[in-house]
């Protein structure tokens, strides 16, 4: 019965290919955005965020979605490879600024297949990804182009800054090439700002913090007008660095979250930078055939502030334990909406199956029926069954988290296996908090059905679970995948 099922939903998935021809795909990644702070996730959050409400309102929300791991770089690697980032050089952590490339050469992208197959592909944003900046014996040559970054990687067009907003330098690097070089340091303490701070480090004289966002928005917004006139698919990854800090909303959204809080100010603009790149589809006149998912790299981070948040009666992790870092449902648990009304033609419907991060190149890979080659996308499980409304079970076999002390986790139906007695992260217990966990049991089991809070650890209950999620996990850590070979 599941081979026809399989078999059945290929060919639906090819026909409606065929029907459909070649959709453009914007992917939107937020940077820090908690599940709670969307307002159709969490009813009870007290920002407003009508853009995104708006996608998924004419679209789907994803409510079980999950970035692949608890922080952004391995995340942004499992976006455009397809494969947990763990299976690369990075087992925890993030890289910074100044960084070497983390995607193997020769490894498959979202945007190298998509370029493959006639799309323009362009990467606009916060890239931590690394890339080789060219080099002066030990100092940056900012004059010079830099190699292995986006272009490599099957971007046409790029133009973004290395790390996070708060990682030097702080240069604009556009198809390669650094678009100005240093003429200056910058830096603010956390002194003088609690969650507006970034570390002092080389600044380019066009690269203004404050406009960071406003920039890349004005220029998210042209390509799409741009493209739309070329009457050719294209792939837009518009990588945002809000609200992650440096928080720093512009005058016009100050205050306009209604909360005291910077933060919440910061998910407002936000917000608004995404209704900006909907009404750019709709005035282009390419919105019905254009496939628009947001979403997040992790949870949100503590430097939003919960206990200013809470006290207003808003917590950005809504009903679940941690946040950004975490191993906890908090950590790794975020928004996704998808909007393509050529597809999905039952606006607003909402989708509980377990998805993951890393399943976009197996997605657009089903759209256009081409097969991924055996070495790509070794941790993409292709949504669109989802999309279409034809799935009849999940997707995905099971699932892996990850955080960021490289502590593991498994997902598979309602339960969750952890792989620790502690976060893995920055909320209590944590890894270094040993007295605080060193009588607890080594292996955390929760039944998210009946306690998606996380707490109460039935690990002790459950011994089949726990002996058959952990052989699981072995086999996946083991063999180099969890999907099946084409």
């Amino acid at each position: 019965m599941k081979l026809l099922t399989f078999f059945f939903l290929a060919l639906v998935a090819v026909s409606s290919a065929e029907k459909l021809g070649t959709p453009n795909v914007v992917y939107i990644l937020t940077d820090d955005l908690g599940y709670g702070d969307v307002r159709i996730f969490n009813p009870k959050g007290k920002i407003a965020t009508p853009g995104m409400d708006q996608v998924g309102r004419e679209g789907m929300v994803f409510t079980d979605a999950h970035s692949n791991s608890a922080v952004c770089t391995p995340t942004r690697y499992g976006v455009l490879t397809g494969r947990y980032a763990f299976r690369s050089r990075l087992k925890r952590s993030v890289l910074n600024g100044y960084s070497n490339y983390l995607i193997e050469k020769d490894r498959m992208t979202v945007a190298s297949f998509l370029k493959g197959e006639g799309y323009h592909t362009a990467f606009i944003g916060k890239w931590h990804l690394g890339w080789d900046w060219a080099k002066d014996g030990k100092d940056v040559d900012f004059s010079k182009p830099i190699k292995n970054g986006p272009k490599e990687k099957g971007f046409i067009y790029s133009y973004g800054h290395s790390g996070s907003l708060d990682m030097a330098p702080y240069v604009w690097v556009e198809n390669g090439i650094p678009t100005a070089v240093p003429t200056k340091e910058t830096g603010r303490t956390k002194k003088e700002s609690k969650n507006g701070w970034w570390r002092n480090g080389p600044t380019g004289p066009d690269f203004d913090h404050e406009d960071v966002l406003p920039n890349l928005t004005r220029r998210a917004v042209k390509h799409v007008k741009e493209q739309a006139k070329t009457g050719k698919p294209f792939f837009l990854y518009l990588a945002l660095p809000s609200p992650h800090t440096p928080v720093l909303p512009t005058a016009e959204f100050k205050g306009k979250s209604g909360l005291k809080s910077d933060y919440a100010d910061f998910v407002t603009m936000t917000d608004d930078t995404v209704k900006q790149v909907l009404d750019a589809l709709k005035e282009a006149g390419i919105e019905k055939n254009t496939l628009l998912i947001v979403t997040s790299d992790n949870g949100c981070s503590p430097e939003a502030d919960f206990a200013e948040l809470e006290a207003q009666g808003h917590d950005p992790s809504a009903i679940y334990r941690g946040h950004k870092a975490d191993i906890f449902e908090g950590g790794h648990r975020v928004p996704f909406l998808v909007r393509w009304p050529a597809v999905i033609t039952e606006a607003g419907e909402s989708c509980d199956d377990p998805t993951c991060l890393t399943d976009l190149l197996a997605t657009v890979a089903d759209i256009l029926g081409k097969p991924l080659p055996k070495d790509a996308g070794e941790d993409s499980v292709s949504m669109l069954p989802n999309l279409l409304g034809v799935a009849d079970g999940p997707l995905r076999e099971a699932t892996v988290h990850h955080s960021i002390d490289g502590t593991f986790a498994i997902r598979q139906g309602k339960w969750k296996l952890i792989e620790a007695p502690h976060s893995g992260g920055w909320s209590s217990p944590r890894p270094k908090e040993k007295a605080l966990y060193k009588d607890l049991p080594k292996i955390q089991l929760y039944d998210l059905e009946a306690d998606p809070g996380e707490t109460t650890n039935v690990q002790s209950q459950q011994p089949d679970v726990v002996l058959s999620l952990r052989e699981l996990l072995k086999k996946y850590l083991e063999q180099g995948r969890s999907t099946p070979v084409n």
